[in-house]
C-alpha cells in the first residue's frame, strides 16, 4: 500500500511521519503502521551512501556482484544453460527431419498409415516438450543478459551520486524503485523495531559484502527517543523507545 506523508502540530505534540494510505482512507483492512520522517530519511540516506561508497571503491567487483545477484545464478549455470539449449535445439531439428522422413515413407508406401500416425505422434510429443524446455532456457539466458544491462544502467546512475549530501526528489527517482515499510513490533523492553526494505532501480535489492548488521546513531537527524538504525544489506531496522 502507498504511504502518505502527514504533518500536524498541536500544543502538546508535533508529528511528521509517513502513514499507510489504505488505513488512512479506510479502503482496505490494514493496520495503522507509520514511520517518522526523520528516521526514514536518515536510514535511506545512510544506506545510499554505503552503496555508492562501495561502488566507488570497488566498481568492477560491485558490477560483478550486481550481475550475480540478479541473473540466474552465475557463469557456470549460465554456460550450462547455453549448452543445454544448443542440445535441445539440435534434437528439435533432428526430430523434424525424422517426421519429414516418416511422411515421405508413408507416401511411398514403405510404412502403413497406422505406423506413421503412431511414430509421428511420439516424435511430435517429444518435440513439443523440447520446445517448451528451449523457451524456458532462452528465458533464463535473456534474464542473465538483462541483468548485465541493468547492472550497467544502475552504475551509470551511481556514478552521478558518488557524494550524497542530502536526499532529493531527483536522486530518489533515479536510484530507488520503491521503499517498503513494515509494521513495527515491540520487544519485552518496549523497544519499537521496524523493518525497511530498499529496492534500487534496475537491480532491486542487493547485498554488499561484509555488511554486518550494526547500530548507527544519527545525532543530527535523530535526536529524540534514542533512535537507532540497524543495517543488513538493502534492508534495515529502526529501533527506539516507544
Amino acid at each position: 500500500h502507498v504511504m502518505y506523508q502527514q504533518r500536524y502540530q498541536t500544543d502538546k505534540r508535533r508529528q511528521d511521519c509517513y502513514i499507510c494510505g489504505s488505513y488512512k482512507k479506510r479502503t482496505a483492512d490494514c493496520t495503522a503502521h507509520f514511520i517518522r520522517t526523520d528516521l526514514l530519511t536518515a536510514g535511506v540516506l545512510d544506506n545510499l551512501r554505503k552503496v555508492t561508497a562501495y561502488a566507488q571503491k570497488h566498481e568492477a567487483r560491485f558490477v560483478k556482484l550486481l550481475i550475480q545477484q540478479n541473473e540466474m545464478g552465475g557463469k557456470r549455470k549460465l554456460a550450462a544453460a547455453a549448452k543445454q539449449l544448443e542440445q535441445v535445439q539440435s534434437r528439435i531439428a533432428e526430430l523434424s527431419r525424422y517426421i519429414k522422413r516418416l511422411y515421405e515413407d508413408n507416401v511411398n508406401g514403405k510404412i502403413s498409415d497406422e505406423r506413421f500416425m503412431e511414430m509421428s505422434a511420439d516424435y511430435e510429443a517429444e518435440q513439443r516438450e523440447l520446445k517448451d524446455r528451449a523457451a524456458a532456457l532462452q528465458g533464463e539466458l535473456d534474464k542473465a543478459q538483462e541483468a548485465t544491462v541493468n547492472a550497467e544502467k544502475f552504475m551509470s546512475v551511481v556514478r552521478k551520486y558518488l557524494s550524497i549530501e542530502e536526499l532529493t526528489h531527483t536522486l530518489l527517482r533515479e536510484m530507488v524503485e520503491k521503499i517498503v515499510v513494515y509494521e513495527c513490533e515491540y520487544d519485552e523492553n518496549e523497544v519499537r523495531r521496524q523493518r525497511i526494505d530498499i529496492y534500487y532501480s534496475f537491480v532491486a535489492r542487493l547485498t554488499c559484502p561484509k555488511n554486518k548488521a550494526r547500530p548507527i546513531r544519527h545525532p543530527a537527524q535523530v535526536s529524540d527517543r534514542n533512535g537507532k538504525i540497524f543495517y543488513t544489506s538493502t534492508n534495515f531496522f529502526i529501533t527506539h523507545k516507544a
